[in-house]
């Protein structure tokens, strides 16, 4: 079995910095693309940003230049970098990791973390 945990979000104010992280544990063999998603309410999730194995990005537009994706393979950890948050930032953010254990290999989902970005 595989966990994601993700882990830095909270309460900041306009302009202000987080940095969010989601580590995987369990007995992985390896990792491929990340992903991190959001959710406002109400509505549905929405992805956010993109790391794939050897290290590619692709951001959605809404974030290009403030968020920044990373990734330490060899923890299986991952980190999304969110910078001058604006209020409409505020959201559930999800990290989803493809992960090989044994012979089969498909995409976890962290738990969500909340993000609130007071102006």
């Amino acid at each position: 079995q595989v966990h994601l945990v993700e882990s830095g979000g909270g309460l900041v104010q306009a302009g202000g910095s987080l940095t969010l992280s989601c580590a995987a544990s369990g007995d992985i063999l390896s990792t491929r693309t990340m992903a991190w998603y959001r959710q406002f309410p109400g509505k549905q999730r929405e992805l956010v940003a993109t790391i794939t194995a050897t290290g590619s990005t692709t951001y959605a537009e809404s974030v290009k230049g403030r968020f920044t994706i990373s990734r330490d393979r060899a923890n299986h950890t991952m980190y999304l970098q969110v910078n001058s948050l604006k209020s409409e930032d505020t959201a559930v953010y999800y990290c989803k990791m493809w992960v090989m254990i044994a012979r089969s290999g498909r995409d976890y989902w962290g738990q969500g973390i909340q993000v609130t970005v007071s102006s």
